[in-house]
């Protein structure tokens, strides 16, 4: 480990405010000399009186940050801080960047032209289906997805970037040495080891509620825009676009049925101007920094836009087959072969009189 990485270490293991932090950062660039310099200089702006000429590295806990230094070791993992190279210039951009990311993985990727998908816990078939399929199409033309490795469709979004042999991010809101959900094991480790792993929270870290809008504003600010895949009203993942908006990033939304309860939070983001997308080239179209060419939308991506438009045309009461090719737009051949996977998939039941 160099110099500068246990500088960082110190750094993060501050007992300062990070507002503190990163005045001191703004003015001292350099770990090393912020951690010696007199916080007297900036304790009216960082709310620190009577600081007198103690120094950030007086507020250093000195075991903790032995503890974070054998476990970097151990796992090959590193410390980007807000002033380094390699820190994100879009994270840095944001009001209250991370003074410190713990990554594991490929830290090139913090570089990289990200869009990020997020949205329920508990989504449809389908609703994870779209998720996976433009996520997979995205990673293989070349952008990186970003996510916070949850259930449902942040995971069903890691896994088709991974699919397509691509780059994610998880953002975690534990630290890196804990996992969660535990569900999610094994798919963090290939995160880690294709992909990679980011937080701002040190190793130790346990799951911690208030943490997740914290990582939320994570998510949102290593990318260009934000994506929202089924979304119930009160969904976690509208913190995401809320943070994307307040940032200055793209807000996009996948719609659904109006009869469904993960359709509120894309159409309430839709009603207040977020992009509806309905395909990859909507993405594209809004986000052309992405670098991704046009052509990366295949027949997977445009058969999970008219699993979408079948959903939506099967209402919650019985709905004949004729119903649904003439709510749909599709052919029969089209409806029938969809409505047969649906069902396979769970997301429709056939019953008397159709769905």
């Amino acid at each position: 480990m160099d110099a500068q990485c246990l500088d960082w270490l110190r750094v993060a293991r501050s007992r300062l405010p990070d507002g503190a932090k990163r005045l001191l950062l703004e003015r001292y660039p350099d770990p090393a000399r912020a951690l010696t310099a007199d916080l007297s200089r900036i304790s009216s702006a960082a709310r620190l009186p009577g600081s007198g000429r103690l120094m950030m590295k007086s507020f250093c806990d000195a075991q903790a940050v032995a503890r974070d230094r054998a476990w970097l070791k151990c796992t090959a993992a590193t410390v980007v801080g807000l002033t380094d190279p390699h820190y994100p210039r879009l994270l840095r951009q944001i009001p209250d960047p991370p003074v410190v990311l713990y990554c594991l993985g490929d830290t090139a990727l913090l570089q990289v032209p990200a869009l990020a998908i997020v949205g329920s816990r508990n989504p449809t078939p389908v609703g994870r289906e779209i998720a996976r399929n433009l996520a997979r199409q995205l990673a293989g033309g070349g952008a990186v997805i970003v996510s916070g490795l949850a259930v449902g469709i942040d995971g069903a979004a890691h896994q088709g970037a991974l699919d397509a042999k691509g780059a994610t991010i998880a953002v975690c809101a534990t630290g890196l040495d804990t996992v969660y959900p535990r569900y999610h094991q094994q798919l963090a480790g290939l995160i880690g080891h294709s992909g990679l792993l980011v937080s701002e929270f040190p190793p130790g870290t346990g799951v911690k509620r208030y943490h997740f809008p914290r990582r939320n504003r994570i998510i949102s600010g290593l990318t260009l825009g934000t994506l929202i895949v089924e979304a119930a009203r009160k969904s976690g993942s509208l913190i995401t676009a809320f943070f994307a908006a307040e940032q200055g990033r793209e807000v996009l939304a996948v719609p659904g049925s109006i009869h469904s309860p993960l359709s509120r939070g894309p159409h309430r983001l839709l009603r207040d101007g977020a992009r509806l997308v309905e395909s990859i080239a909507d993405i594209l179209e809004e986000l052309p920094a992405l670098g991704v060419a046009p052509g990366a939308s295949d027949s997977a991506a445009a058969g999970s836009v008219r699993a979408n438009s079948v959903l939506d045309a099967v209402d919650f009461a019985p709905t004949s087959v004729d119903q649904v090719i003439e709510r749909s737009g599709l052919t029969i051949t089209e409806v029938c072969a969809m409505l047969i996977r649906m069902e396979l998939a769970g997301a429709v039941r056939s019953c008397a009189g159709g769905y």
